[in-house]
């Protein structure tokens, strides 16, 4: 698989500022939080940095067993998935926006690009299955968008795996990634990181993403749900949609 990177993305573009910004790179390299999507009223989405920096996990699996051929993992973060998938002798890449995220999943052994879903990417429309896990429905704060520009990635009857959220929710907002206190870290005036930039987001359950799938050219294949039995926490569940590309996309003007 060719390793060439591509142009650049668009200066304008949200997803290439943000998420590359000091907060979340920060995490990334230790590998801990406390990380949060902060949105403009105050609510906070915790990030679950501890999970994305170890491997694969049950819920992971039950994804990558339903993937099929060559996968392209969009916003793979630090890896552990292209990671799980190169450890099968499967063919994977992975494209993240943070510098931090690709060096570590290069450093776990795996493939990945310093490119946004928006730029042009290696073997655009051969792909066989795409992923997009940990919310990544929600890159660039308009999911109709993104589940059309995935379409021009994948085969013609390629594979999408969404990962949604466990409550019916279409949801979109502006955050902004913002570090926790951490007193332990800074016990003598509890600095707080500079947050970052405010970008577009979006959160979406299983029914809002088949409404937007089905305009966007995709199928429903199969919906499944994850619950780790070692989690106390109440409805600590994951929740999975695969698609199928059902019709040629749009072309990007």
């Amino acid at each position: 698989m060719s390793t060439a990177l591509p142009p650049t993305a668009p200066p304008d573009r949200h997803d290439t500022v943000t998420w590359g910004a000091d907060p979340y790179a920060d995490a990334l390299r230790s590998g801990h939080g406390p990380l949060f999507l902060r949105r403009s009223d105050g609510w906070l989405l915790p990030l679950e940095v501890e999970r994305w920096c170890a491997g694969a996990d049950t819920a992971d699996l039950s994804a990558l067993r339903r993937c099929e051929g060559a996968v392209l993992d969009i916003g793979c973060g630090p890896g552990r998935l292209v990671a799980a998938l190169t450890a099968q002798g499967r063919r994977a890449l992975g494209i993240d926006v943070s510098a931090a995220a690709v060096a570590r999943t290069t450093a776990t052994g795996g493939s990945a690009l310093h490119r946004s879903v928006f730029d042009s990417l290696p073997h655009e429309g051969s792909w066989d299955t795409a992923l997009l896990l940990d919310g990544n429905i929600g890159i660039g704060g308009d999911p109709h968008t993104l589940l059309t520009r995935t379409a021009e990635l994948v085969t013609d009857k390629g594979l999408l795996i969404v990962e949604t959220t466990p409550t019916d929710i279409d949801e979109r907002v502006h955050v902004r990634v913002e570090r926790g206190y951490l007193p332990d870290l800074y016990p003598r005036t509890g600095t707080r990181h500079t947050p970052g930039a405010p970008f577009p987001w979006a959160r979406l359950g299983a029914p809002a993403l088949l409404r937007h799938a089905t305009t966007a050219g995709w199928t429903s294949v199969e919906q499944w749900t994850v619950t780790d039995q070692a989690d106390q926490i109440p409805g600590a569940e994951r929740c999975f949609v695969s698609l199928r590309r059902r019709t040629a996309p749009h072309s990007r003007s």
